[in-house]
């Protein structure tokens, strides 16, 4: 869902940095081959963590929920020259697009790719992580900040997103609306957890930023 009228959010698009060719072709091919291609972070918000990323040069950087591959891609675009990302999907039939992008990039050595659950591969993680962009299963959202938040370094950042999912957080929950509970769970949880600061950001469908104090 995208919260700001059309004309507006077209006059962001257009005086917000291009994307490369290389994520252009992702996008498009995703928008072909992908049956809800709307779950692609697409051209602001990919910009917006290109700019997160090139402001924190993260040595470390884990993605939860890989999709085709477009956030990881914008994300090592700041990735310190001797960093690495790890994204981990559970989803291996949508390996073969994410692959072909990430092998044809110059982050393709700095990329690596797991497949399985988020939660069991997690632990076995090297502690230090700088930076984790979390955009999977929604009912997991508070799961996956209790497995990251002592495996970052003082300072990390954490980014959530679809935290205002679709804007239903703000309006009465149905009591059978999983995603809409466990995000409104997840938004409260943080937002009250004292070893973390954070700010809720509008763009697009909502992106949670946390700084681990």
């Amino acid at each position: 869902m995208e919260f700001l009228p059309e004309k507006i959010d077209q006059y962001a698009g257009e005086h917000t940095t291009a994307e490369s060719p290389l994520l252009a072709n992702l996008s498009r091919e995703t928008h072909l081959k992908v049956l809800v291609p709307r779950m692609l972070s697409g051209h602001i918000q990919g910009r917006f963590l290109s700019m997160i990323a090139h402001m924190l040069k993260p040595k470390f950087i884990l993605e939860i929920g890989t999709y085709t591959g477009y956030s990881a891609l914008c994300l090592a675009e700041g990735l310190h020259s001797d960093g690495k990302i790890i994204t981990i999907d559970n989803n291996d039939e949508l390996k073969e697009i994410h692959d072909a992008h990430m092998n044809n990039s110059e982050f393709d050595n700095q990329i690596e790719f797991r497949l399985g659950p988020a939660l069991d591969i997690i632990p076995t993680l090297e502690n230090n992580i700088d930076l984790v962009f979390i955009d999977a299963d929604k009912p997991n959202y508070s799961n996956y900040f209790d497995a990251v938040i002592d495996k970052m370094s003082p300072g990390g950042f954490i980014l959530a997103d679809n935290v205002l999912w679709s804007g239903k957080v703000a309006e009465e929950i149905k009591p059978n609306d999983k995603s809409t509970i466990a995000i409104n769970a997840f938004n409260k949880k943080v937002h009250d957890d004292p070893r973390v600061e954070n700010v809720l950001i509008p763009i697009r469908d909502g992106i949670m930023a946390l700084r681990k104090i």
